[in-house]
C-alpha cells in the first residue's frame, strides 16, 4: 500500500507506524486521478475479464481492515451505508469482528451490500453511541454524490467531524464531491486516487484490489457507461448535430459515414457534398440532409459556407470520398484551421491535411497504416512516436488495425473487437461516422474514438457471424443499433 498526504512540503520517510514501506508527502497532485465514472467502468471491465465486483469488494474489505486493524488500539466501529461503499465496510468488519461493532446507517440496498451484510448483527444508527470507540470507520457514501446532500447525511457528517474520534474513510470520505464532507484522519482508497482528492481526505492510502491492468488498457463493456444517454424530455438536436464534408469523386463513403453516425445516436446529420456526388447522396436516404457545394469537387469557393455551417454543428467529419486534388487539399487545410468545433479527419482528409496540421483543435484522426505514415512522417511509427505526435499537436489518433490503438499523448488504449471480414471497403467510413457521431453527442475525442472502435468492432463481429466473408460495410451499420442496445443494457 502506498500512502500520500497532500500538503505544503515534500519528504520521504520511514513507515511512521503505518506498516508500509514508505510515506510520501507531496506538494503536488498525485499523478492522474480517476473519476467516479471511471471507477464504475473499471469494475464493469474487470467483471467482463473474469474478476467479479464481489471479489473486488472482498479485496477492498481486506485492505481496509488491514489498515484499520493496525491503527486501532481499542474498539472499532464501522458505520455502513446502503450501497457498495457500505458493502466494503461490512466485508472489512468480518475480518475484525472480534474487535469491532458495525452500525447500519441505512439498511443495505445494493445487491452486493445485502450479500456482504447477510447474517451480520448491526446496531441501528438511531441507537448509536460513539463513546467507547477508538476508531470510527466511515463507509456511508462513496463516489457519485454531488451538490447538496440530504439532511440525514449532513447531520451524520457533522456528528463525525465534531466527535473528536480518529476517523478512517473507505475509498472516499462521505460527502466527497459535495459542499460538506467527513474530515477523516485517513482515507483508504482503491486502485488509484480519486479525482479531487486533497488534504481534506487526510492521509491517503492507495490499495491494489485486483483490478486487471487490461481493465483500463482495453476498451470493454464498461465503456458503454460513457455513452451520453438522451434525457427523456430532450428534443431534436439536443443529442448531437453532425456536419459531414465529403464526396465529389466518390459517393458511397459519405453515405456510409452519415448512416453510421445516425445509428450511433446522433440527432441530425448534414452532408455537404460537391455537385459530382450531391444527387446520389441525397437520393440514397431521407434520414439525413444534403447541401450542394459549388463545384464538382471541394474547392476554396466552398470554404466560407462550410465554416459558417460548422457553427451550427456540434462536430464535423471531413474526408470521406473527397479526393486529394490540390484545390481540395488547400480547402481542407483552410477549413480545419478555421473551424472551432471538434472534428474527425478521415481517409482523403488525412492525406490532404498531412504536413499542415493545426495544433490543439480537438481533432481525431482515424488512419490505417499508410495514412498514419503520411500523417506522422514516419513509416510504421511505434506507440511512443505516435503518442509524441499527439502531444505535440494536441490531437487524438485512432490507429486502425487487427487491434486498434487509441492515443491522446497521455494515454494509450486498445480495442480488440472486430472480425476478419472488416477488410471490406467502407468499414473505415462507418468507423469515422460512428466516432464523429459520438463526439457530436458530447463525448471527448479520446473517449469517442475508444467507444466508437469498440462498437464498430462488435457490429463487425455480428455481421461476420451472419455473412462470413460475404459481409459488407452496410452490414456493419445494421449491427450498430444491436450493439448499442446490448451494451447499454
Amino acid at each position: 500500500m502506498t500512502f500520500i498526504t497532500i500538503s505544503d512540503r515534500v519528504s520521504v520517510g520511514s513507515d511512521k507506524g503505518f506498516g508500509v514501506d514508505r510515506v510520501i508527502i507531496l506538494n503536488i497532485d498525485y499523478g492522474p486521478m480517476i473519476t467516479a465514472l471511471e471507477s464504475r467502468i473499471l469494475d464493469a471491465n474487470s467483471e467482463s475479464m473474469g474478476v467479479s465486483v464481489e471479489t473486488l469488494m472482498r479485496n477492498a474489505g481486506l485492505a481496509l481492515a488491514e489498515f484499520v486493524g493496525k491503527e486501532a488500539k481499542g474498539r472499532i466501529l464501522f458505520i455502513c451505508g446502503s450501497g457498495n461503499n457500505g458493502g466494503d465496510g461490512y466485508a472489512a468488519y468480518m475480518s475484525l469482528k472480534d474487535r469491532s461493532d458495525v452500525c447500519a446507517f441505512r439498511e443495505p440496498k445494493s445487491p452486493l451490500c445485502r450479500k456482504m451484510a447477510k447474517d451480520i448483527r448491526t446496531i441501528p444508527y438511531g441507537d448509536l453511541n460513539l463513546n467507547g470507540y477508538d476508531v470510527i470507520v466511515d463507509c456511508v457514501l462513496g463516489t457519485g454524490p454531488s451538490g447538496q446532500l440530504r439532511q440525514e447525511y449532513l447531520d451524520y457528517i457533522d456528528r463525525l467531524n465534531s466527535s473528536g474520534k480518529k476517523i478512517i474513510s473507505c475509498d472516499v470520505p462521505t460527502g466527497f464531491g459535495t459542499d460538506t464532507m467527513v474530515r477523516p484522519y485517513a482515507t483508504i482508497t482503491f486502485h488509484d486516487v480519486k479525482n479531487g482528492m486533497g488534504a481534506e481526505c487526510g492521509i491517503i492510502g492507495i490499495r491494489d484490489i485486483g483490478i486487471p491492468p487490461e481493465a483500463s488498457l482495453v476498451v470493454g463493456k464498461g465503456d458503454f457507461l460513457r455513452y451520453p444517454v438522451p434525457k427523456d424530455d430532450s428534443h431534436k438536436g439536443q443529442n448531437g448535430r453532425l456536419l459531414i464534408v465529403g464526396g465529389g469523386p466518390y459517393v458511397g463513403a459519405p453515405i456510409m459515414a452519415a448512416m453510421a453516425s445516425l445509428r450511433a445516436g446522433v440527432d441530425l446529420v448534414t452532408v455537404m457534398s460537391p455537385k459530382g456526388s450531391f444527387l446520389p447522396i441525397a437520393s440514397y436516404s431521407p434520414a439525413y440532409m444534403v447541401r450542394c457545394l459549388s463545384g464538382q469537387t471541394l474547392c476554396m469557393d466552398d470554404v466560407d459556407v462550410i465554416i459558417e455551417a460548422s457553427k451550427k454543428a456540434d462536430a464535423v467529419l471531413i474526408g470521406p470520398g473527397l479526393g486529394t486534388s490540390p484545390e481540395t487539399a488547400e480547402a481542407v487545410r483552410v477549413i480545419t484551421a478555421k473551424i472551432d468545433v471538434p472534428a474527425v479527419i478521415d481517409a482523403d482528409g488525412i492525406t490532404c491535411i498531412s504536413g499542415a496540421i493545426p495544433k490543439d483543435k480537438h481533432m481525431v484522426f482515424t488512419p490505417h497504416a499508410a495514412e498514419l505514415a503520411r500523417l506522422t512522417g514516419r513509416k510504421d511509427p511505434g506507440d511512443g512516436e505516435v503518442s509524441s505526435f499527439c502531444r505535440e499537436n494536441g490531437c487524438v489518433i485512432l490507429r486502425k488495425g487487427r487491434v486498434d490503438s487509441i492515443y491522446d499523448g497521455k494515454r494509450v488504449r486498445e480495442n480488440r473487437t472486430g472480425s476478419p471480414g472488416m477488410t471490406v471497403g467502407g468499414t473505415g467510413d462507418v468507423l469515422a461516422g460512428t466516432v464523429a457521431g459520438l463526439m457530436a453527442k458530447g463525448m471527448s475525442g479520446f473517449d469517442a474514438a475508444c467507444l466508437g472502435a469498440h462498437i464498430c468492432g462488435l457490429a463487425g463481429e455480428f455481421a461476420y457471424g451472419v455473412h462470413s466473408y460475404g459481409m459488407n460495410a452496410t452490414d456493419v451499420i445494421d449491427g450498430i443499433g444491436r450493439v448499442l442496445k446490448e451494451g447499454l443494457e
